[in-house]
């Protein structure tokens, strides 16, 4: 099959392009009056939502690399990443406007592809993308993504509403997609390795991956918890302060305990650690717990509620109940197994400047 490269298709030919992938998401969105084509979107929202938007870039051998992530995911962890901000304010999701930078020599096919999995994802939450912009990069591939939400006033959930006696909650597993990290960084050096010694790439080389793909689907494709925040507002919940789990358990707690002027106590045995990364640490002799509490990238809700308000969705198995919320000179601490006290604040989590 023969690539043609965007330099080849010129700015204009690759937007419509762009344009066609995408048209199915604007189904989900009657109120917007006009999508891609025009210098702004336009859309008609209710007077009685609160609006939230949130933004996040993803940068090539920042934030991903092309060697160990397709196309189509990288569009879909694109969106759903930003989505998961939005879901972390209790909110629902509804548009999106998307720009990216492409290398010249970059094939168009790659670029239809990153947009068929923005346009899978989006669906899946129900986002229309209603615009961006493309530009030409020199260093690799840009994505910019934002995102913009709605919320009823009294449903809506900041990081600083947390307060002495609350229950700490958190969705799903944790740790998994830093598992999922490192087994494809580990299948990416030993593919460097063949190359530098001009070897044929062979996967039947590799271990068995398939073991492994409830931990590298974490990683590669991430899911929102939109169907936490619908089961909320089902249950007519709002959390006392909220956040999603990007740069890891302790670091996304002390957001929550540093806007609240509060302090957590954490306990080992509850937290629930993805069973995939516990089986790839045991291989790799590292530390599953220590990936679920620094790792990031798990997007899963990190939240905070009264014990009187937990009554109404203790029936949710898919939501642990793992510390208690302590006054602020407490600090931040975790209760091993042998019930010894650890300080979060000196573990590590994901910075981008470092």
């Amino acid at each position: 099959m023969a690539y043609k490269a965007t330099s080849e298709t010129g700015e204009f030919g690759l937007i419509e392009r762009i344009k066609s992938i995408v048209q199915p998401t604007l189904e989900s969105a009657p109120e917007l009056v006009l999508g891609i084509g025009d210098d702004c979107a336009v859309w008609q929202p209710s007077t009685e939502l609160l609006q939230v938007s949130s933004t996040d870039l993803l940068v090539e051998q920042v934030h991903f690399d092309l060697l160990t992530t397709p196309a189509k995911h990288l569009g879909s962890k694109a969106i759903s990443v930003n989505a998961s901000d939005i879901c972390a304010m209790n909110a629902i999701p509804r548009y999106a406007l998307v720009s990216i930078a492409v290398p010249p020599s970059m094939p168009v096919e790659m670029v239809e592809e990153l947009y068929r999995g923005m346009e899978s994802a989006a669906r899946e939450y129900g986002i229309a993308i209603a615009g961006g912009d493309t530009s030409r990069s020199r260093s690799g591939l840009v994505i910019s993504v934002t995102v913009t939400g709605e919320v009823p006033e009294k449903m809506i959930a900041y990081r600083n509403g947390a307060k002495e006696g609350d229950i700490v909650c958190v969705t799903g597993t944790l740790g998994g997609s830093a598992a999922g990290l490192r087994v494809l960084t580990r299948e990416k050096l030993i593919m460097m390795e063949h190359i530098e010694n001009n070897e044929t790439y062979n996967r039947n080389l590799m271990a068995d991956l398939q073991e492994y793909t409830g931990a590298i689907q974490q990683h590669l494709l991430p899911l929102a918890r939109l169907d936490t925040v619908r089961f909320l507002h089902e249950r007519q919940v709002t959390p006392s302060s909220m956040i999603d789990i990007s740069d890891g358990l302790g670091q996304d707690l002390g957001h929550i305990c540093n806007a609240s002027a509060v302090g957590a106590l954490l306990q080992e045995n509850r937290i629930p650690v993805n069973s995939t990364a516990r089986l790839i640490a045991d291989e790799l002799q590292d530390d599953a717990l220590g990936w679920a509490i620094s790792g990031g990238e798990d997007y899963q809700l990190l939240f905070t509620i009264s014990k009187e308000e937990h009554k109404k969705i203790a029936d949710n198995r898919d939501i642990a109940v793992i510390g208690e919320i302590t006054p602020k000179e407490s600090g931040l601490l975790l209760k091993d197994i042998y019930g010894i006290t650890i300080d979060l604040t000196s573990l590590p989590g994901f910075d981008h400047f470092k």
